[in-house]
């Protein structure tokens, strides 16, 4: 048992929402002296690390603190600590603190009272806009609030497998959107490609969300799941307004994959430096028409092995050379077997950013699932 991790915790627990930061330091201070305690979160787009308080981003790439957050371990720079503020793989930031001793006892209960504090910006975060509000660099537009909202995390990992996603444009995305759940049993994953401009598309996707959720919710087959979104957007645009999505579903005991396309996003395969992309047999998107008949496939996945589901938004982005294409997709993907699936996610986006040299026109959605194999 880690006591200051439990003191921290039952610190963490009375403290308003609003200073869970003040509790922690408040902690470290009678238990480590510790004098100097900031909590620096990740913002949408993946690239500062933004204090919470009055302050100045961090963007270097060197930086220790962005050391911290890409190899989730604890860094430290002189008598300065770095510690990773991660929940169940959901990767929120930094706690920095100072000073900090060099003792390998004590780090380690610093990085547990950093995840302890994590738990508890999770637990919070319904019920105060304290911890969003410090993550924008800028504002977000309507339609990206409701995108974001919609979101189940950006990355989780579990003894079986681990995953991540990323919108862009992060500060103006429409209706590119992701939506993932398990059980213990299977993996849910839905990636939804939406089309329109604004709120009007977040909405829409919005609605294909909450009933894929509700489909999922009620233990319906994957291509029941796809049929009832497929009636709820159709019932109330008659389609007019429609949108494609690619239904996901990983038994966790076995690594047989259950698929649905709805005119998906592309899924591609990397093993062993190999990346091929998986053939897929294309249904009507969600909406198109009343009362589609979805198929599922299913195809096995081998140990080790990792999937990335991509937008048209990342293959079609538009450049000074041109379109970025399915070659550069492929050539830069073969590089992130070492990566783990944020650390893809984010590299592959912002090698995107660098061909279109700046925030992406069009939207789009990367999600990255590695599949490690079951457990004991």
């Amino acid at each position: 048992m880690n006591e200051p991790a439990d003191q921290a915790r039952e610190a963490l627990i009375v403290a308003p929402a609003h200073r869970l930061v003040d509790a922690v330091a408040d902690v470290l201070a009678e238990r480590y002296g510790i004098t100097a305690t900031e909590l620096f979160q990740v913002d949408y787009r993946l690239a500062v690390l933004l204090p919470l308080g009055e302050g100045t981003g961090i963007t270097a790439p060197g930086h220790p603190a962005w050391r911290c957050f890409d190899h989730q371990e604890a860094v430290l720079d002189g008598t300065t600590g770095y510690f990773p503020v991660t929940m169940r793989g959901e990767r929120r930031g930094v706690l920095r603190l100072a000073p900090v001793s060099d003792e390998p006892a004590v780090r380690n209960e610093l990085a547990d009272i950093a995840t302890t504090l994590a738990h508890e910006l999770a637990a919070v975060a319904a019920g105060t806009d304290v911890y969003r509000t410090a993550r924008r660099s800028r504002r977000l537009t309507l339609a990206a609030e409701m995108q974001w909202e919609l979101l189940p995390g950006r990355s989780r990992t579990r003894s079986a497998f681990g995953l991540a996603g990323q919108l862009e444009p992060a500060y103006a995305v429409r209706g590119d959107s992701f939506d993932w759940s398990d059980d213990g049993e299977q993996l849910w994953i839905a990636v939804i490609n939406g089309m329109g401009e604004g709120v009007a598309a977040s909405m829409l996707t919005a609605l294909a969300t909450s009933a894929l959720r509700n489909a999922r919710r009620a233990r319906l087959a994957l291509a029941d799941q796809a049929a009832l979104a497929d009636q709820a957007i159709y019932d109330l645009h008659r389609g007019d307004q429609y949108l494609s999505a690619l239904l996901l579903e990983l038994d966790l005991s076995s690594g047989v994959m259950t698929a649905v396309d709805a005119g998906s996003p592309r899924l591609v395969r990397v093993r062993d430096g190999e990346v091929t992309g998986q053939e897929l047999e294309a249904q009507f998107p969600l909406g198109m028409f009343e009362a589609t008949d979805y198929r599922a496939q299913r195809f096995p996945l081998h140990r080790g092995e990792r999937l990335f589901v991509l937008s048209d938004g990342v293959i079609d982005a538009v450049g000074q050379h041109g379109r970025y294409g399915e070659l550069a997709m492929e050539r830069f993907l073969r590089h992130t077997g070492s990566m783990e699936p944020l650390n893809a996610v984010r590299s592959l986006l912002g090698d995107l950013r660098a061909f279109v040299a700046g925030d992406l026109v069009d939207d789009a959605v990367v999600v990255c699932v590695d599949w490690t194999g079951p457990q004991p």
